[in-house]
């Protein structure tokens, strides 16, 4: 997917995160957002946890810029969700393998001045928390040369949950942290350290109390 999109695709993306997407947030899930003061103005990378197919929407929707995420290929190949999910930028990879298709392209939406998003275990948990982080979102973070931004989303997955349908009403939040810096090469040595600090900084996150 070549970035930045057209022009109408890029309507109808702010056309729902700020008539549909944002007012549903707020009004009807009682969304708390905690820690902006930490998102960068240059590009980065926000990498986060995952409890629901609803992340994408929530996390994008509070980092104020258009964000483009990484989604397992398997999703594309569903008729309808394969449509809106390009619409919000996602694109897809190829999981348990370098899928270099999908580094392109999220090189692409950096350069586009694009926020790149990264479920940091690359599939749902139970809880929400990480504890097998894969090395995608620090890899492309050396590639880039650009920061980490952990993201961590509270009760989504009381909102919708593995195998449910519809949506429930429950409060959900967002928490960011500080920025950390890319791995200084792409050794796996490298790599695993700083993917460890920010699995660690994600994890701190949803350790705190959440009222």
């Amino acid at each position: 997917m070549a970035y930045p999109p057209p022009e109408s695709r890029l309507f109808i993306y702010h056309f729902s995160k700020w008539l549909l997407v944002s007012p549903l947030l707020h009004l009807a899930w009682r969304l708390k957002i905690e820690g902006q003061e930490y998102i960068p103005s240059s590009p980065y990378i926000a990498v986060c946890n995952h409890a629901s197919n609803l992340d994408p929407l929530i996390i994008g929707n509070c980092l104020g810029r258009p964000t483009a995420f990484m989604a397992k290929e398997e999703l594309f190949h569903v008729p309808v969700l394969k449509h809106i999910m390009r619409i919000y930028g996602s694109f897809p990879v190829k999981r348990g393998v370098m899928d270099r298709g999908a580094l392109r392209s999220a090189l692409e939406a950096l350069a586009a001045g694009w926020v790149v998003g990264v479920f940091i275990q690359g599939t749902r948990t139970p809880d929400g928390r990480v504890d097998n982080p894969q090395p995608g979102a620090v890899l492309l973070a050396a590639k880039a040369g650009v920061p980490l931004l952990p993201v961590a989303i509270l009760g989504s997955g009381d909102i919708l949950p593995k195998g449910a349908v519809w949506p429930r009403i429950a409060p959900v939040a967002v928490r960011f942290a500080p920025t950390i810096l890319p791995p200084p090469s792409t050794q796996r040595a490298d790599l695993d350290r700083v993917n460890q600090v920010c699995t660690q900084a994600i994890n701190r996150l949803l350790d705190r109390p959440y009222t």
